[in-house]
């Protein structure tokens, strides 16, 4: 494609716009297409929704020469500002295409470590895409249980973990999935699905519901905070190696960690477990906040005051 659409804060990071903001992404975000064939109810890239083109959750992407882009990127990577790039290929009819072509540009001009997201329908096509330089491959789930994933992306669910479990087993450690919360999932199924994932090697991104106008949920509500922040602690420990077997729930809400106190205050002394989950060096600032709003992904490290007040909204785990 002519056009490369980049995040607003990658296009500052990569010294493409000037943008006031506290904190830049430290991973180039980058989106090509419009106007997906999929119709998830969440987004503004969905085939029926009367979203603005140039959006993507909360987040503007304005459109910049592909030669400019990549190059900026490169730059940007040798010189340290950012870290990775994460490509996200809209679903069309040329998106296999604009994928290998996409992926090809990026790692031309630097060895940028690269995660790509596009409509991989085999194991064969996640193969290729890691033989021909991607990083890693996300495919995304994004709902945590199949009713979900049928309500809210009209396909079917099973045929997507499938998906995901064959290509963890045949590219160990380069796979990966996103999952919203406030969907509809309780935190039971949503830890459930998470610690399904951690067992298969499957590296999970953790996004908050984010209601977009425009889209059929534009009126839905983003989760309770407390809700968000159990699901942040849940997914902690997991990467840190603690099984599911470790969390306790009572009608669906988990109410208990099965770890002595001081160890788990401990573990979420330094508020890592609050800060934005995804691939290493992703930091996704304000995807799914406003500045001066609720944080659900900190950007950046904790403030002491901001981990108290995280811990507070998770409410008593032990």
């Amino acid at each position: 494609m002519s056009l490369w659409k980049l995040s607003a804060g990658t296009a500052a990071a990569v010294g493409k716009k000037q943008l006031k903001t506290d904190v830049l992404p430290t991973t180039a975000y980058v989106m090509l297409g419009e106007k997906c064939q999929n119709n998830c109810r969440f987004c503004a890239q969905s085939r029926d929704s009367s979203a603005r083109s140039d959006m993507l959750s909360r987040v503007t992407w304005p459109e910049f020469p592909a030669a400019d882009a990549t190059g900026a990127i490169g730059a940007a990577y040798r010189s340290g500002r950012i870290k990775r790039a994460c490509l996200q290929i809209v679903k069309g009819r040329e998106s296999w295409q604009e994928s290998i072509a996409a992926l090809a540009a990026l790692t031309g001009k630097s060895d940028i470590p690269v995660c790509i997201s596009t409509d991989v329908a085999t194991v064969a096509q996640a193969k290729e895409l890691i033989e021909r330089g991607a990083d890693r491959v996300s495919i995304a789930l994004d709902a945590a249980t199949a009713d979900i994933y049928g309500e809210v992306k009209g396909g079917q669910w099973d045929k997507r973990w499938q998906l995901l479990l064959s290509c963890a087993a045949e590219l160990p450690g380069r796979v990966s999935t996103h999952l919203i919360a406030g969907l509809g999932e309780t935190e039971k199924e949503m830890v459930g699905t998470m610690a399904a994932c951690r067992e298969k090697g499957i590296h999970v991104g953790l996004f908050a519901f984010t209601p977009v106008r425009g889209t059929a949920w534009e009126e839905k509500q983003p989760p309770a905070i407390g809700h968000y922040r159990r699901l942040q602690i849940a997914h902690y420990l997991l990467r840190q190696g603690y099984s599911g077997g470790i969390f306790q729930f009572a009608d669906g809400r988990l109410t208990g960690i099965k770890l002595p106190a001081r160890e788990l205050a401990a573990l979420l002394a330094d508020g890592k477990a609050f800060e934005t989950s995804g691939c290493s060096g992703c930091n996704r600032p304000y995807y799914n906040e406003r500045p001066g709003g609720v944080m659900y992904n900190y950007p950046r490290p904790l403030t002491p005051a901001e981990i108290t007040q995280a811990l507070k909204e998770a409410g008593p785990l032990w």
